[in-house]
């Protein structure tokens, strides 16, 4: 059997020192670009793999960043994640991934495992945690960055953005444009805080107005296109005089629009479709549907920043960076002109 590739063996073949090679095989920022380039020439001749846990062991702390995310179908989080690899690049630094499904036993055990890694640092999406989950982070003296809400109390470092508040301003918006029925159409509310929180502040904004929603419907299952053309056909059969349904985000609001445009229901004329997260699939019908445009690549590059500075030992505890959220009416805006 071929002898394996040690760390001297690739420091020797690019001519530098066991530490340079370790360094620069991790991308570390201070090596110069001529050795990493050599190191990696070394290493790829050689076959080398190395381990990276015994190193772990050794410093008591690995190269990796643990990132909790709800899901991956929606491409939200998916642009939160190139965020971070942003943030993170030349750092030496490897995220890991791990996806809760908005289930918090299994958050909890996905962060428990994680903290078993010794990551470097942790990024978790919310602020809402049970009380367990919530001591797991406070006790694992590493930084962790919690994202996309910046409404209730972080552990340590938080960077988003208000979902009240969001709701609040797309509210006022759609009111200032004329629209006076409003309908709302959810998914998984008990599950999807943030989504919950929107809906919170949306109505906040209608009663401050004098109005309320004239019907609420909701699917228990998590957000999906399918779901959205369901809860539109139940909302406009109880109430087919709303001017206006609030999704709770865009996946669903372009189901919604998917059976309108089925239904023979004209978007925005009779009834206007507003959702969240400024998706590419409701782009897709230019202006057809309302929606607030979050900066999520943003989120996750500043939270891999966050990490890198405390690593680089300068304190971020308890920063807050709040980002904002941009209204979009599409054609509603012109819709009563």
């Amino acid at each position: 059997m071929k002898k394996k590739a040690t760390l001297a063996d690739v420091a020797a073949a690019a001519g530098v020192s066991k530490m340079t090679a370790s360094r620069a095989l991790r991308g570390v920022r201070d090596v110069s670009k001529a050795n990493i380039a050599r190191v990696r020439q070394a290493a790829q001749e050689l076959g080398y793999v190395g381990n990276f846990l015994a190193a772990s062991l050794s410093s008591q702390r690995s190269d990796l960043i643990g990132v909790v995310v709800p899901n991956l179908a929606n491409i939200v989080f998916a642009q939160v994640l190139s965020g971070i690899s942003e943030g993170i690049a030349g750092s030496g630094m490897q995220p890991v991934f791990g996806v809760t499904d908005y289930d918090p036993d299994k958050e909890y055990d996905i962060i428990r495992n994680m903290l078993s890694w010794q990551p470097a640092g942790l990024i978790v999406t919310g602020l809402d945690l049970p009380e367990a989950t919530r001591r797991l982070l406070e006790n694992a003296e590493i930084p962790v960055v919690q994202i996309m809400d910046i409404d209730g109390e972080p552990v340590d470092a938080c960077v988003g953005f208000s979902h009240i508040r969001a709701g609040e301003e797309i509210a006022q918006a759609l009111i200032a444009a004329g629209l006076r029925k409003f309908g709302y159409a959810g998914c998984a509310l008990t599950m999807d805080v943030r989504a919950a929180k929107r809906r919170i502040g949306f109505q906040r904004a209608l009663i401050q107005n004098g109005l309320d929603f004239v019907e609420e419907v909701e699917a228990f299952e998590l957000s999906s296109i399918g779901a959205g053309r369901l809860l539109t056909e139940q909302l406009l059969k109880k109430a087919p005089d709303v001017d206006c349904i609030y999704f709770s985000n865009d996946d669903v609001a372009a189901g919604g629009l998917f059976y309108c445009l089925e239904a023979g229901i004209a978007v925005p004329g009779k009834v206007a479709l507003a959702g969240f997260n400024g998706l590419s699939i409701a782009s897709g019908f230019p202006g057809r549907i309302a929606t607030v445009r979050t900066p999520r690549r943003e989120i996750g590059r500043k939270a891999a920043e966050i990490i890198c500075s405390a690593l680089d030992g300068k304190p971020a505890g308890g920063e807050a960076i709040e980002l904002t959220p941009e209204v979009d009416l599409g054609l509603i805006g012109a819709r009563k002109g």
